[in-house]
């Protein structure tokens, strides 16, 4: 997809009928050649704003993929760096690039799991998610954010980088609506469903959605990216701290 070593037409089409497991099981081996991959510069960006906060102790990548924001967390984590993801196709991906063990940072470690059911005790300092919103339907980000919540010790934060949506004048606003429609056409007369829609994560939403989880917000700008017409940052890190319970403490 928009290079030689990317899927082909073909191969999406097949990915797209499938189911979102399903699917990025396919596309697992062809991933990181595809726009679907989180940019070195968001990484990078969120990677800096991060280090200012830390260091942190444990971090976990939510919906890590093949595992492009795994080196975020190795970067600002001393203990260890967890991904977990739905796809078994995508973390066999990203364990054949995980670093050797006489590389320095913290250990790794890979689990196949749901982020509406995640499989761990609250034992992290440190949450990051890079893309994955869209799978998510609007109805799913209060159990979403509460299982995030619930894994995050007291004092946690659950970070992930959130762009200004695009303006109706821009060509994105356009593909991206465009995008949009064809997925729910599609969801619409055909199963399993393929729940993927870029324009439903919007900041206010977001903002209290998370507060109702019991994260308290703030927001970051991140300046590599900029600033639109109206002054308002391009990019945002999202930071929601899980405050502390006595009762947990």
């Amino acid at each position: 997809m928009f290079t030689p070593h990317g899927p082909s037409l073909r191969e999406l089409a097949v990915q797209a009928l499938s189911s979102v497991e399903r699917g990025y099981d396919l596309l697992a081996p062809k991933f990181d050649h595809t726009p679907f991959r989180t940019p070195d510069s968001v990484l990078e960006a969120v990677e800096g704003a991060l280090s200012a906060l830390g260091p942190f102790d444990r971090g976990l990548d939510l919906c890590c993929g093949t595992g492009a924001g795994m080196g975020v967390l190795r970067a600002v984590c001393r203990e260890s760096v967890t991904g977990v993801d739905i796809s078994a196709g995508m973390l066999a991906v990203g364990r054949q690039r995980e670093p050797r063990p006489a590389e320095p940072g913290p250990p790794v470690a890979w689990v196949r799991g749901d982020a509406l059911a995640l499989p761990f005790r609250p034992v992290f300092d440190l949450v990051v998610s890079f893309g994955a919103f869209g799978h998510f339907l609007p109805r799913e980000f209060p159990e979403l954010f509460g299982q995030v919540h619930a894994v995050l010790r007291p004092g946690g934060r659950f970070a992930f980088p959130l762009p200004a949506p695009a303006p109706p004048s821009s060509p994105w606003y356009w593909a991206l609506l465009g995008f949009d429609t064809v997925m729910r056409v599609r969801n619409a007369v055909w199963r399993p469903p393929f729940v993927m829609y870029y324009r439903a994560f919007r900041l206010g939403d977001v903002r209290r959605e998370l507060e109702r989880a019991g994260f308290d917000v703030e927001l970051y700008t991140l300046p590599e990216f900029g600033r639109r017409r109206d002054g308002s940052p391009r990019c945002r890190m999202v930071v929601a701290t899980r405050g502390d319970d006595p009762s947990e403490a």
